[in-house]
């Protein structure tokens, strides 16, 4: 829907933002021999993978998928089973491509902006690219090509060929990273035709169901939050006495050592029995113990 376009567009944004910044400060290539592949490939790959990693982690549908288990009284069958793999990978698929719209975008920018492209295989360039080679052995010839990309270190007898390699070496990193956005974009159309051709809805029926998953996701969120507040109030109120915003409070109650000390430290998720868990220890405190104890009047204007 419109929501997902605009997110990955935004994305997309930050992205670009993120490598210019991420460029002009960090980038630097040391200019050695052996060094600039492993630096420039570092500088291309690693972040995509956080990007993407972090695309995985930030979709709530990853979460759905690695949690969702399956009831115990549900049957296993053929047909369930293979109901169940379709989903699996068309939610997986889903996921992957929200997933990759942040590290495609590093990989698309940093190749047209080709420093990292160059920076990795500038000692790999054929030597008829110098015009004359010069007289000097294969590895000196490397540590010569691996310079390249620091001008200041190379010498001014090699300018030009300097020059024409590094042209070169950016044509051909630009034209990886639109050939990259091209396929990208294909890919994206074509998914979405065969999407739109196996779907079992019409077009406008498909634009309802959108807008109705969207709206009750919406209205599952505002419920959630007003009875895990009216459920935890109870537990609170138990605690103290009253909650927050009551009005006209006649008494508050004050806890013992021994219930500060329960309802302290770590809190884990507790099993109670087969259908139920403690939230936490203020939680598993409210169920357990009664609200007895000292109480304090306090005045109505205070």
């Amino acid at each position: 829907g419109k929501e997902v376009i605009i997110a990955n567009a935004i994305i997309a944004i930050l992205t670009i933002g993120g490598q210019q910044l991420f460029s002009f400060f960090t980038f630097s290539c040391p200019c050695h021999v052996g060094q600039n592949l492993i630096y420039g490939l570092a500088f291309l790959g690693v972040p995509a993978l956080i990007l993407l990693i972090v695309g995985y982690a930030l979709n709530n549908q990853t979460w759905r998928l690695v949690m969702g288990k399956r009831p115990h009284f549900e049957r296993v069958t053929s047909s369930n089973r293979l109901l169940k793999c379709k989903l699996v990978c068309f939610v997986l698929c889903s996921i992957t491509g929200r997933a990759l719209v942040a590290p495609v975008t590093w990989l698309a920018v940093t190749l047209i902006n080709g420093s990292y492209y160059i920076c990795a295989v500038s000692e790999y360039v054929p030597v008829y690219y110098y015009g004359a080679a010069p007289n000097v052995t294969a590895s000196e010839r490397s540590r010569i090509l691996a310079t390249f990309p620091c001008s200041q270190l190379v010498p001014p007898e090699l300018t030009r060929a300097r020059d024409e390699v590094i042209l070169l070496l950016r044509y051909q990193s630009q034209v990886a990273g639109w050939l990259l956005i091209a396929v990208v974009v294909l890919t994206v159309f074509l998914s979405y035709c065969l999407a739109s051709c196996f779907s079992p809805l019409s077009f406008l029926h498909f634009r309802y169901w959108s807008s109705y998953v969207h709206n009750e996701q919406e209205l599952f969120d505002e419920a959630t939050e007003q009875h895990s507040r009216l459920y935890a109030m109870q537990h609170v109120r138990k605690f103290f006495g009253f909650v927050p915003g009551s009005e006209n409070v006649k008494e508050i109650r004050i806890p013992s050592l021994k219930e500060w000390q329960a309802i302290s430290g770590l809190a884990f998720l507790k099993r109670v029995d087969e259908e139920h868990y403690d939230y936490s220890l203020l939680h598993d405190w409210a169920l357990k113990e009664r609200a007895s104890g000292k109480y304090l009047r306090i005045d109505e204007d205070p």
